[in-house]
């Protein structure tokens, strides 16, 4: 954090605004919680003002995936398709949170608020507006995700073609090991 921004945070006056970079198919968007234009990043900003919403983002003393909501209203029904179109399940998304000076200008450095994964999206449709929720998970609910890998050779080949490291390892999997002594001593029957 900036010293101008945990100034401003400390501050009488708050004036924070929220920016979401969300990614589909065909790439980023990058909208803020405000009206009109702004850049900041390397990215253009498109303010969508009281049309879109972010739930309220939790944190708690303990290690836990909490997700969030973001809402965008008053979508014209006709562009649902498109917006199906471009939406997959598990792209990126961060809501960065950005502070605004008495003078209207950015705060250098706004900090990163939530960074997850898309999840389904659900629309309600109401005559010719439309609104589309989209939960996004936490990216340490990919730690309730079993792993499907194994120590095999083809396990390993997968990240480290050529390395043999776990050539052998199916075949010692029943290996009779005789720690010690030969196979035909009579301790070992």
């Amino acid at each position: 954090m900036t010293a101008a921004y945990l100034a401003a945070i400390r501050s009488a006056a708050l004036r924070p605004a929220l920016f979401v970079e969300a990614h589909f198919t065909s790439g980023p968007i990058y909208v803020w919680s405000g009206l009109g234009r702004i850049t900041w990043g390397g990215h253009e900003w498109v303010g969508i003002g009281s049309l879109g919403s972010v739930s309220t983002i939790e944190e708690s003393g303990t290690v836990e995936a909490k997700g969030i909501t973001l809402t965008l209203s008053g979508i014209d029904a006709a562009l649902l398709e498109d917006i199906l179109v471009e939406f997959q399940v598990g792209l990126p998304v961060i809501v960065t949170l950005g502070l605004f000076n008495e003078a209207g200008v950015l705060i250098a450095d706004p900090v990163c608020a939530f960074a997850g994964q898309m999840d389904q999206p659900t629309l309600e449709v109401n005559g010719t507006a439309a609104t589309i929720a989209i939960n996004c998970e936490n990216r340490l609910f990919e730690m309730n995700v079993a792993v499907d890998r194994r120590y095999t050779n083809e396990d390993q080949q997968r990240d480290y073609p050529g390395d043999r490291g776990f050539e052998f390892v199916s075949s010692i999997q029943e290996a009779q090991i005789y720690w010690g002594r030969t196979p035909s001593s009579s301790n070992n029957l």
